[in-house]
């Protein structure tokens, strides 16, 4: 770092998202025994893993990985609090780019044409400004080196927030809430889904049903976490 870091650092102390405590100039986002510590899920070791059950109907469905279990009461729940609530979209292509790193050597992004994220709500968009999970992809993008396509795909609906409601509530909440916007970008493409908490799956469910739409495309599915 240059000395102008260092008396940014200074004036502008930096302190880990997840304890709090003030990160070194090599740290980003997270202390070293935070991200040691990271709740990592593996599941890239299991084909069959919790997430890709969600898709097994469908074989155009090709992997599914989540890289963090995510528990509501969890202290690692505040890294999803700031990317999402807290105006630090940066978190995303931090942890993107961290997951793609760790995820990389297991083959896991062989294949892939185009990444892809979940679209926003217009609603959820104008009042935060900006859709998490396209800074999950760019993450993602700049260790994998493929493009990240963001107006491919778009939402019919504005639907209420998913938090407060079960299983079934949010089922019923997300049908027909996606068309297809851009059919030749997709068309004949492996293209990597990207979704910032998978919960029951109803999200990722419905924006696969309406990707299948396009005629020779196969998917696989990153969430940055799962939850529990």
């Amino acid at each position: 770092m240059t000395w102008i870091d260092d008396l940014k650092d200074l004036l502008f102390p930096r302190y880990c998202k997840v304890c709090g405590r003030r990160l070194m100039k090599s740290e980003r986002h997270l202390c070293l025994y935070c991200l040691l510590e990271l709740p990592r899920t593996h599941y890239e070791r299991n084909p069959n893993n919790q997430l890709m059950q969600h898709f097994m109907e469908w074989p155009e469905v090709v992997h599914a990985t989540a890289y963090l279990y995510y528990h509501k009461e969890g202290r690692y729940s505040s890294l999803i609090h700031h990317l999402k609530y807290y105006d630090h979209p940066e978190v995303g292509t931090y942890l993107g780019r961290l997951a793609a790193t760790e995820l990389k050597a297991s083959g896991f992004f062989e294949g892939i044409d185009l990444i892809v994220p979940v679209p926003l709500s217009k609603k959820k968009f104008r009042k935060r400004g900006y859709n998490q999970c396209d800074y999950i992809a760019h993450g993602i993008s700049q260790v994998i080196g493929v493009d990240v396509h963001t107006h491919c795909i778009g939402r019919t609906i504005d639907t209420d927030t998913q938090t407060r409601k079960g299983r079934t509530e949010r089922w019923k909440n997300t049908e027909g809430i996606f068309c297809i916007v851009d059919d030749d970008a997709l068309r004949g493409k492996h293209i990597l889904l990207i979704d910032d908490v998978a919960t029951t799956g109803a999200t990722l469910h419905a924006c696969i049903s309406t990707l299948l739409t396009v005629q020779d495309i196969r998917i696989s599915v990153f969430a940055l976490s799962k939850a529990e």
